[in-house]
């Protein structure tokens, strides 16, 4: 009986997700865009920039006490904040689309909230909403626009959790329902914005019964029915947000983004050096694109909006690469199984051209196994090197494909990875059985 019970239980909550969203629009057509886009930038901005610390977790851990915490409200000035030069170097990385914090664990709101004092407007020497701006210029440069927002809120006093010691309260239904309508306030404030995609954060306290995260997503999509809603709203998210560790296997969704800060922080903190260079970063990318995935890689703006240097020259740096590269990057599809390839691959959508993404120097001639079409072109991307190939082993009574070798010259290779098209006859068709053998009879 008791197994019955739980099977009932997941048909019953599979059937309420299914029923929620049964007038949405279908998840391919929302998600198209997405997953041509394997490239965003995630922007992490608040007070925690103005000493450098961890973004709400500080005093939620007690490293600092809340009272210090929120001092640093006197120092966030935004006065150097250029929106319109943030969404140009975000283009000029490669992204297509890129996310900003509209309010972090504490509560500390970046545009003029009317369901609360505690924001940049009323509370800062920014003394204006900074969200507006950006999504206009982000907009104007044909980016995909993101709002981040965190469903908890531990200054709200009628949000049950403080600190990891320490509750406002157990249980007090009239103080959740007030944080339920506060949360439905301000959520109800960004839909002015019309985002292409929702980034939520925090769910993990609540359950999606507490949340209401089947009205949260009908509130949203209800006013934009084009927009996607990434996997932290407690089951009713479109896709998967694996955070920082490069998935090792393509993750079961699939549509997923693998969100990672550019060194070790997400929010600015000017002690932290510890960069990942441009080309660490783009052997992620592809890592990523490989899987059929995204990478939203986080910058993080100093108090006053200046973005630091050392993450502008990375950006700089990757829009060298994808700029190059662009059409063996956007739109493609998840690569050819491991154990073909001694690296990364993509196919293009129709699955008729394969890409080789090469992050070393290779010692000799580049190979493939068990690729059963014949080849009619391989060149290399982004110059247009037509390269030598040859098939070796391949036996006339054999269903076994031959090796595939491919000459690369070191002078045609990109710095950081070289990238191979090889245009098919077909769409790619693989060998993946054990291998034949001559029977004597």
């Amino acid at each position: 009986m008791k197994y019955i019970k739980i099977i009932v239980v997941l048909f019953l909550f599979t059937q309420n997700q299914i029923i929620g969203q049964a007038d949405e629009l279908p998840k391919e057509q929302r998600l198209e865009w997405f997953k041509d886009a394997k490239l965003g930038i995630f922007i992490h901005w608040g007070i925690y920039a103005v000493n450098g610390i961890d973004e709400s977790w500080s005093f939620y851990n007690g490293y600092i006490s809340y009272p210090d915490y929120m001092k640093q409200l006197d120092g966030f000035t935004a006065k150097n904040y250029d929106p319109e030069y943030w969404a140009k170097l975000i283009k000029e990385s490669g992204a297509k689309y890129t996310v900003i914090t509209t309010k972090h664990h504490d509560g500390v709101a970046l545009w003029d909230t009317k369901f609360s004092d505690l924001n940049v407007v009323k509370k800062t020497k920014a003394k204006r909403d900074l969200i507006t701006p950006f999504v206009n210029a982000a907009r104007k440069e044909n980016l995909k626009v993101g709002l981040y927002y965190s469903l908890l809120d531990w200054s709200n006093p009628n949000y049950p959790n403080f600190t990891r010691k320490e509750k406002k309260y157990e249980n007090d239904s009239k103080k959740w329902e007030d944080f339920t309508k506060f949360n439905f306030g301000q959520l109800g404030e960004l839909t002015k914005f019309n985002p292409d995609l929702y980034w939520f954060d925090g769910d993990w306290e609540q359950s999606a019964e507490k949340w209401k995260a089947k009205e949260i997503r009908k509130l949203l999509l209800e006013k934009t029915p084009t927009a996607i809603i990434n996997s932290r709203l407690q089951g009713y998210g479109d896709y998967a947000t694996p955070e920082q560790g490069v998935p090792i296997t393509k993750p079961d969704n699939d549509y997923w983004e693998l969100c990672m800060t550019i060194n070790n922080s997400w929010g600015y903190q000017p002690n932290d050096k510890n960069y990942k260079s441009a080309n660490q970063l783009i052997r992620i990318l592809v890592d990523c694109i490989s899987m059929g995935g995204n990478l939203l890689l986080d910058i993080a703006p100093k108090p006053d909006g200046t973005i630091p240097e050392e993450q502008a020259a990375v950006l700089k740096e990757l829009g060298r690469w994808t700029n190059k590269h662009e059409t063996a990057i956007y739109g493609t599809r998840t690569g050819i199984p491991q154990g073909h390839f001694n690296g990364y691959t993509a196919l293009s959508k129709d699955k008729t051209i394969l890409y080789l993404y090469v992050d070393n120097k290779p010692n000799g001639s580049l190979l493939i196994k068990g690729l059963k079409n014949p080849v009619n072109r391989i060149w290399v991307v982004g110059n247009g090197t037509k390269l030598n190939y040859n098939v070796v082993g391949k036996q006339y009574w054999s269903d076994v494909p031959g090796l595939l070798y491919i000459d690369l010259p070191e002078d045609v290779q990109d710095k950081e990875v070289t990238v191979i098209a090889i245009q098919l006859n077909g769409a790619v068709d693989l060998y993946r059985e054990k291998g034949q053998v001559i029977e004597n009879n």
